[in-house]
Protein backbone atom coordinates (compact mmCIF):
# COMPACT_ATOMS: atom_id res chain seq x y z
CA UNK A 1 0.00 0.00 0.00
CA UNK A 2 1.49 3.34 -1.05
CA UNK A 3 1.39 6.48 1.07
CA UNK A 4 -0.97 9.20 -0.21
CA UNK A 5 0.34 12.57 -1.36
CA UNK A 6 -1.67 14.27 1.41
CA UNK A 7 -0.11 12.02 4.05
CA UNK A 8 3.38 12.68 2.71
CA UNK A 9 2.75 16.43 2.70
CA UNK A 10 1.38 16.62 6.25
CA UNK A 11 3.75 14.22 7.96
CA UNK A 12 6.75 15.94 9.58
CA UNK A 13 10.18 14.87 8.44
CA UNK A 14 12.38 13.35 11.15
CA UNK A 15 15.04 15.58 12.65
CA UNK A 16 18.70 14.77 12.10
CA UNK A 17 19.99 12.83 15.10
CA UNK A 18 21.82 15.08 17.52
CA UNK A 19 20.95 18.25 15.63
CA UNK A 20 18.55 19.59 18.29
CA UNK A 21 16.23 20.66 15.47
CA UNK A 22 12.49 20.11 15.51
CA UNK A 23 11.20 17.81 12.77
CA UNK A 24 10.51 19.72 9.57
CA UNK A 25 6.81 20.47 9.29
CA UNK A 26 6.21 20.25 13.04
CA UNK A 27 4.95 23.28 14.96
CA UNK A 28 7.75 25.23 16.65
CA UNK A 29 7.97 24.96 20.42
CA UNK A 30 5.64 27.40 22.14
CA UNK A 31 3.46 27.92 19.06
CA UNK A 32 -0.27 26.98 18.95
CA UNK A 33 -0.77 23.36 18.09
CA UNK A 34 -2.25 22.82 14.65
CA UNK A 35 -4.14 19.94 13.17
CA UNK A 36 -4.34 18.67 9.63
CA UNK A 37 -3.72 21.13 6.81
CA UNK A 38 -2.47 23.80 9.21
CA UNK A 39 -5.79 24.52 10.90
CA UNK A 40 -5.68 25.67 14.50
CA UNK A 41 -6.37 23.25 17.32
CA UNK A 42 -8.05 25.22 20.08
CA UNK A 43 -8.91 24.45 23.68
CA UNK A 44 -12.52 23.53 24.40
CA UNK A 45 -13.73 26.89 25.71
CA UNK A 46 -11.63 28.92 23.30
CA UNK A 47 -12.72 26.82 20.34
CA UNK A 48 -16.40 27.06 21.18
CA UNK A 49 -16.34 30.87 21.41
CA UNK A 50 -14.34 31.11 18.18
CA UNK A 51 -16.92 28.96 16.40
CA UNK A 52 -19.83 31.01 17.72
CA UNK A 53 -18.17 34.22 16.53
CA UNK A 54 -17.54 32.60 13.16
CA UNK A 55 -21.19 31.50 12.90
CA UNK A 56 -22.32 35.09 13.53
CA UNK A 57 -20.00 36.33 10.77
CA UNK A 58 -21.19 33.69 8.29
CA UNK A 59 -24.86 34.50 8.85
CA UNK A 60 -24.25 38.25 8.91
CA UNK A 61 -22.37 38.22 5.61
CA UNK A 62 -24.03 35.41 3.66
CA UNK A 63 -27.41 34.72 5.26
CA UNK A 64 -28.72 31.92 7.42
CA UNK A 65 -29.09 29.45 4.56
CA UNK A 66 -25.29 29.46 4.21
CA UNK A 67 -24.73 28.49 7.85
CA UNK A 68 -23.13 25.04 7.49
CA UNK A 69 -20.49 23.16 9.45
CA UNK A 70 -18.04 23.64 6.63
CA UNK A 71 -18.68 27.38 6.28
CA UNK A 72 -18.16 27.92 10.02
CA UNK A 73 -15.02 25.77 10.03
CA UNK A 74 -13.52 27.73 7.12
CA UNK A 75 -14.40 31.06 8.72
CA UNK A 76 -12.89 30.05 12.07
CA UNK A 77 -9.86 28.38 10.48
CA UNK A 78 -10.50 25.04 12.18
CA UNK A 79 -11.46 21.54 11.09
CA UNK A 80 -14.97 20.55 10.04
CA UNK A 81 -14.96 17.85 12.73
CA UNK A 82 -14.45 20.39 15.51
CA UNK A 83 -17.73 22.13 14.64
CA UNK A 84 -19.57 18.79 14.68
CA UNK A 85 -17.94 17.90 18.01
CA UNK A 86 -19.04 21.12 19.72
CA UNK A 87 -22.60 21.42 18.42
CA UNK A 88 -23.78 18.12 16.96
CA UNK A 89 -26.51 19.64 14.81
CA UNK A 90 -27.13 22.73 12.75
CA UNK A 91 -30.12 23.62 14.94
CA UNK A 92 -27.91 23.57 18.03
CA UNK A 93 -25.40 25.79 16.26
CA UNK A 94 -28.15 28.30 15.39
CA UNK A 95 -29.58 28.35 18.90
CA UNK A 96 -26.23 28.68 20.62
CA UNK A 97 -24.98 31.37 18.25
CA UNK A 98 -28.16 33.32 18.96
CA UNK A 99 -27.56 33.01 22.70
CA UNK A 100 -23.98 34.19 22.09
CA UNK A 101 -25.23 37.19 20.10
CA UNK A 102 -27.59 38.09 22.94
CA UNK A 103 -24.74 38.06 25.47
CA UNK A 104 -22.48 40.17 23.27
CA UNK A 105 -25.22 42.63 22.32
CA UNK A 106 -26.30 43.25 25.89
CA UNK A 107 -22.75 43.63 27.16
CA UNK A 108 -22.02 46.28 24.52
CA UNK A 109 -25.46 47.95 24.49
CA UNK A 110 -25.48 51.73 24.08
CA UNK A 111 -29.03 52.07 25.35
CA UNK A 112 -28.18 52.71 28.98
CA UNK A 113 -25.27 55.11 29.57
CA UNK A 114 -26.78 55.89 32.97
CA UNK A 115 -26.38 59.67 32.80
CA UNK A 116 -29.98 60.66 32.10
CA UNK A 117 -28.80 63.17 29.49
CA UNK A 118 -30.40 63.03 26.04
CA UNK A 119 -27.09 63.80 24.33
CA UNK A 120 -25.58 60.61 25.78
CA UNK A 121 -28.42 58.33 24.75
CA UNK A 122 -27.12 55.74 22.24
CA UNK A 123 -23.99 57.81 21.67
CA UNK A 124 -21.72 55.90 19.30
CA UNK A 125 -24.55 54.11 17.50
CA UNK A 126 -23.24 54.87 14.01
CA UNK A 127 -19.78 53.55 14.92
CA UNK A 128 -21.32 50.42 16.37
CA UNK A 129 -23.16 49.72 13.11
CA UNK A 130 -19.94 50.15 11.14
CA UNK A 131 -17.74 48.12 13.48
CA UNK A 132 -20.21 45.30 14.19
CA UNK A 133 -22.09 45.10 10.90
CA UNK A 134 -21.99 41.28 10.88
CA UNK A 135 -23.38 41.07 14.40
CA UNK A 136 -26.21 43.46 13.63
CA UNK A 137 -27.07 41.71 10.36
CA UNK A 138 -27.06 38.39 12.19
CA UNK A 139 -29.74 39.63 14.60
CA UNK A 140 -32.03 40.74 11.78
CA UNK A 141 -31.51 37.43 9.97
CA UNK A 142 -32.51 35.50 13.09
CA UNK A 143 -35.45 37.81 13.71
CA UNK A 144 -36.86 36.82 10.31
CA UNK A 145 -35.94 33.17 10.85
CA UNK A 146 -37.94 33.15 14.10
CA UNK A 147 -41.02 33.99 12.03
CA UNK A 148 -40.50 30.74 10.14
CA UNK A 149 -39.25 28.74 13.14
CA UNK A 150 -41.28 29.60 16.25
CA UNK A 151 -38.91 27.63 18.49
CA UNK A 152 -36.37 30.46 18.08
CA UNK A 153 -38.87 33.12 19.11
CA UNK A 154 -38.28 32.85 22.91
CA UNK A 155 -34.60 33.70 22.52
CA UNK A 156 -35.33 36.53 20.08
CA UNK A 157 -37.93 37.87 22.51
CA UNK A 158 -35.37 37.63 25.31
CA UNK A 159 -32.98 39.78 23.31
CA UNK A 160 -35.60 42.42 22.56
CA UNK A 161 -37.02 42.36 26.10
CA UNK A 162 -33.54 43.15 27.41
CA UNK A 163 -33.23 45.95 24.88
CA UNK A 164 -36.63 47.35 25.89
CA UNK A 165 -35.73 47.18 29.58
CA UNK A 166 -32.41 48.99 29.13
CA UNK A 167 -34.04 51.64 26.94
CA UNK A 168 -36.82 52.26 29.42
CA UNK A 169 -34.47 52.59 32.38
CA UNK A 170 -32.55 55.29 30.55
CA UNK A 171 -35.69 57.05 29.33
CA UNK A 172 -36.94 57.10 32.93
CA UNK A 173 -33.76 58.97 33.85
CA UNK A 174 -34.19 61.43 30.98
CA UNK A 175 -37.90 62.09 31.49
CA UNK A 176 -39.02 63.29 34.94
CA UNK A 177 -42.46 61.82 34.34
CA UNK A 178 -40.98 58.53 33.16
CA UNK A 179 -41.58 56.69 29.91
CA UNK A 180 -44.68 54.67 29.19
CA UNK A 181 -44.24 51.23 27.60
CA UNK A 182 -45.71 52.61 24.37
CA UNK A 183 -43.28 55.56 24.26
CA UNK A 184 -40.39 53.25 25.02
CA UNK A 185 -41.39 50.97 22.15
CA UNK A 186 -41.68 53.93 19.76
CA UNK A 187 -38.21 55.17 20.72
CA UNK A 188 -36.63 51.75 20.35
CA UNK A 189 -38.41 51.12 17.05
CA UNK A 190 -36.95 54.37 15.74
CA UNK A 191 -33.46 53.28 16.80
CA UNK A 192 -33.93 49.82 15.32
CA UNK A 193 -35.00 51.37 12.03
CA UNK A 194 -32.02 53.72 11.93
CA UNK A 195 -29.66 50.80 12.49
CA UNK A 196 -31.34 48.72 9.79
CA UNK A 197 -31.27 51.56 7.28
CA UNK A 198 -27.58 52.29 7.82
CA UNK A 199 -26.72 48.59 7.80
CA UNK A 200 -28.45 47.94 4.47
CA UNK A 201 -27.26 51.13 2.79
CA UNK A 202 -30.71 52.73 2.60
CA UNK A 203 -29.17 55.52 4.65
CA UNK A 204 -25.62 56.52 5.44
CA UNK A 205 -23.83 57.56 8.60
CA UNK A 206 -24.87 61.19 8.24
CA UNK A 207 -28.53 60.19 7.91
CA UNK A 208 -28.30 58.13 11.08
CA UNK A 209 -26.66 60.98 13.00
CA UNK A 210 -29.34 63.41 11.79
CA UNK A 211 -32.09 61.03 12.91
CA UNK A 212 -30.48 60.58 16.31
CA UNK A 213 -30.17 64.35 16.72
CA UNK A 214 -33.90 64.74 16.07
CA UNK A 215 -34.76 61.95 18.48
CA UNK A 216 -32.64 63.48 21.23
CA UNK A 217 -34.25 66.87 20.62
CA UNK A 218 -37.70 65.31 21.06
CA UNK A 219 -36.61 63.63 24.29
CA UNK A 220 -35.20 66.92 25.53
CA UNK A 221 -38.52 68.65 24.86
CA UNK A 222 -40.46 65.88 26.57
CA UNK A 223 -38.16 66.15 29.57
CA UNK A 224 -38.80 69.87 29.84
CA UNK A 225 -42.58 69.55 29.45
CA UNK A 226 -44.41 69.51 32.80
CA UNK A 227 -46.00 66.20 33.62
CA UNK A 228 -49.38 67.91 34.06
CA UNK A 229 -49.37 69.07 30.44
CA UNK A 230 -49.15 65.47 29.24
CA UNK A 231 -52.21 64.31 31.17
Amino acid sequence: MTESAETRQDAPEPAREGSGEAPRGAAPAGSPERGARGRKRLGYGEGREALLRAAVRVVGRRGLRHLTYRAVAEEAGVTHGLVVHHFGSRDALIEESLAHAIRVSLSSSLLEPGTGRPEDFVAGLTEMVEQDADGQAYQYELLLEARRRPELLPQVRELYDEYFAASRRELDRILPQGASPALNRVVFAALDGLVLHQLTGIADRADTEAGLAELRSLLRLLGEEPAAARN
